[in-house]
C-alpha cells in the first residue's frame, strides 16, 4: 500500500520501519526535518507537509501528542484534508479524547475521506517488534480493508464500534493501566516503610493473582529506583485528564480515576513530567515518612 505516515517520536519511528519492512511504500513528514532523515535512510520518501504527505495515498497514519495536534495536522492548513483524495483512509494511532476523534472524522467525511480512530498499546517494545494492540473505531468494512497495514504494526487487531470507540477503549485500556502503577507504588512505599524489600515482594507477587504487566513493568523501575523514562508521566497525565473529562460529560463518578490523576498532577508539579511513570512512588515518598 502508498502510505503517509505523520509523527516521527517514539512509536511512529518503529511503526514505519515496520511498515517499510512489510513492503508497504511509506512518504514521512514530521516538523523537524532531522526526525525524517533515519526514515529516508530505511527508504521512505520525505513530505514537505501533511497534506503533501498525504497527496496520492491510500492510507495516512497519525501518532501526535494531543487532540489540537491532530486537528492541526489533519485540518488545518496544509493539512491532510487538502492533500488526501476521496478514499483514502486517515488511521489516527493517537491517544485524544473521543469527541474530537467524531469532529475530525465528520470533517474528514465531508471530502469522502474515511477515518479510523485506532489508538495503540504496547509501548516502545510494542512499536519495535510489531506486537501492538490496536483498538479501533470506524466503519468495519474500512477496518478490514486496512488490516494489511494494520498487521503490520499490530498483533492484536480488535475493531471496537463506530468512530470514537477506539478512543474510549483506549480511555479505559489508560485508566486500568494508572490505578495499578499507583497501586505498584503504594505496595513499593508499604513495604518499604515495614522494612521489607520491594524487589523480593515483587518477585513474589509476580506470579500471585497481584501478577500484570504494570507490576513487571514499572514495579520493577520502583524496585531498582530506575526513574528514567520508559513511558514519560507527562503522557499518562495527559491520558487520565481525558478520562476525567470523558466522566464529566457523562456524569459519571470516577474517584479512583480521580485521585490517580492527582497524584500524577502531584508529580508534574515537583517537575517529574519527563519521568517515568514509576515515578510516582516519589510522590508518595514526599506526602509521608513512616512513624
Amino acid at each position: 500500500m502508498k502510505i503517509g505516515f505523520i509523527g516521527l517520536g517514539v512509536m511512529g519511528r518503529a511503526m514505519v520501519a515496520n511498515l517499510l519492512r512489510a513492503g508497504h511504500e511509506v512518504t514521512v513528514w514530521a516538523r523537524r526535518a532531522e526526525s525524517m532523515q533515519p526514515l529516508q535512510a530505511l527508504g521512505a520518501r520525505t513530505a514537505a507537509s501533511p497534506a503533501d504527505c498525504a497527496r496520492g495515498m491510500e492510507a495516512v497514519c497519525t501518532i501526535v501528542t494531543t487532540g489540537d495536534d491532530v486537528r492541526q495536522v489533519v485540518l488545518g492548513p496544509q493539512g491532510v484534508i487538502e492533500g488526501a483524495q476521496p478514499g483514502c483512509v486517515l488511521i489516527d494511532h493517537s491517544t485524544i479524547p473521543p469527541s474530537v476523534a467524531r469532529d475530525i472524522a465528520a470533517a474528514l467525511a465531508a471530502r469522502d475521506i474515511d477515518m479510523l480512530d485506532a489508538p495503540v498499546s504496547g509501548g516502545e517494545r510494542g512499536a519495535i517488534d510489531a506486537t501492538l494492540s490496536i483498538m479501533a473505531g470506524g466503519d468495519a468494512a474500512v477496518f478490514e480493508r486496512m488490516k494489511p497495514l494494520l498487521s503490520a504494526v499490530g498483533r492484536t487487531l480488535v475493531h471496537v464500534g463506530p468512530t470514537g470507540a477506539g478512543q474510549v477503549t483506549k480511555a479505559c485500556n489508560q485508566l486500568i493501566l494508572c490505578a495499578f502503577i499507583e497501586a505498584a507504588a503504594e505496595a513499593a512505599r508499604l513495604a518499604a516503610a515495614s522494612g521489607v524489600d520491594f524487589g523480593k515482594v515483587r518477585e513474589a507477587m509476580l506470579h500471585g493473582s497481584a501478577g500484570s504487566k504494570a507490576l513487571e513493568l514499572f514495579g520493577g523501575k520502583m524496585a531498582g529506583r530506575d526513574f528514567s523514562a520508559g513511558v514519560q508521566s507527562r503522557l499518562h497525565h495527559k491520558d487520565m485528564g481525558i478520562v476525567l473529562g470523558e466522566a464529566v460529560q457523562l456524569g459519571l463518578a470516577m474517584p479512583l480515576s480521580a485521585s490517580v490523576w492527582q497524584q500524577l498532577n502531584a508529580l508534574m508539579a515537583h517537575g517529574g513530567g519527563t519521568l517515568d511513570t514509576s515515578a510516582l512512588l516519589t510522590v508518595l515518598e514526599r506526602q509521608s515518612s513512616p512513624r
